[in-house]
């Protein structure tokens, strides 16, 4: 589900979850705790990769039909945690896009601090909103981050999937390779990060995301519940039983 891979001092955490990488509650805990444990263990930098052709296909939303609402509160909370594990990594952070990156996968991406996708015909965006979530809080919060404001609010509010040309035009993505390429790229992006002072880019990075961060601040029970409501209603849970009907037809 999920392997760790040492490259000297850079620390490589590949999704292994065929055949989607969906997010399983379990994966996303695993993955939590090894981006927490990579900098105790003395990785210096972090890449997060994928399949061939396939980074992440975002959370298994079939699966997550399947949980009540303890099990989708303790999942979500789970999912924010990571999030903020990878925004606020004392060690850089590269996402090494090996394919399709929607929702969820383009999330994690997000959280990184470089993100380097395979040429092709790859898909990358934010498109919550079509299964009928609303956007939490955190996730427009790394969108901005990233996109600014306009882009992040046209990602987010059209559900669009762009390609990898666009992703790369509007800044979602820092930088294109082959498909073969793209971990070689990656790895050599956070080797180049390892060569500076540790200390000074720790608190350089910690400075440049620290309003980011806040936002993890703010996302309390009181939001999450409000998020739970949300994802038990009709609109919602008709649009994902909608969506894993299309899944299962092809």
């Amino acid at each position: 589900m999920l392997k760790r891979i040492e490259h000297g001092d850079v620390c490589e955490l590949r999704l292994d979850h065929p055949p989607a990488n969906a997010l399983t509650p379990e994966l996303i805990a695993a993955l939590g705790e090894a981006a927490r444990q990579a900098p105790l263990d003395g990785a210096r930098a972090l890449v997060l990769s994928g399949r061939e052709g396939m980074f992440s296909a975002g959370l298994d939303v079939p699966h997550f039909l399947t949980l009540d609402l303890d099990g989708v509160r303790f999942a979500w909370r789970r999912f924010f945690d990571l999030m903020e594990t990878l925004a606020g990594s004392p060690i850089p952070v590269v996402a090494a896009l090996t394919g399709h990156s929607p929702a969820g996968g383009c999330v994690l991406a997000l959280c990184c601090d470089w993100r380097v996708m395979a040429t092709g015909k790859y898909k990358i965006g934010l498109n919550e909103v079509q299964v009928g979530l609303r956007m939490p809080r955190p996730i427009l919060a790394v969108a901005r981050h990233v996109l600014g404001d306009r882009q992040a609010e046209r990602l987010c509010t059209t559900a669009a999937l762009v390609d990898v040309d666009e992703a790369y035009r509007i800044g979602l993505v820092d930088e294109l390779a082959p498909e073969a390429e793209v971990v070689p790229r990656a790895l050599a992006w956070a080797e180049r990060m390892t060569a500076l002072p540790p200390r000074a880019l720790a608190k350089t990075r910690a400075l440049t995301r620290r309003g980011l961060l806040r936002t993890f601040e703010k996302m309390d029970e009181e939001q999450l519940e409000l998020f739970m409501d949300e994802w038990f209603s009709e609109e919602t849970q008709g649009a994902m039983q909608a969506l894993v009907e299309r899944l299962q037809k092809k």
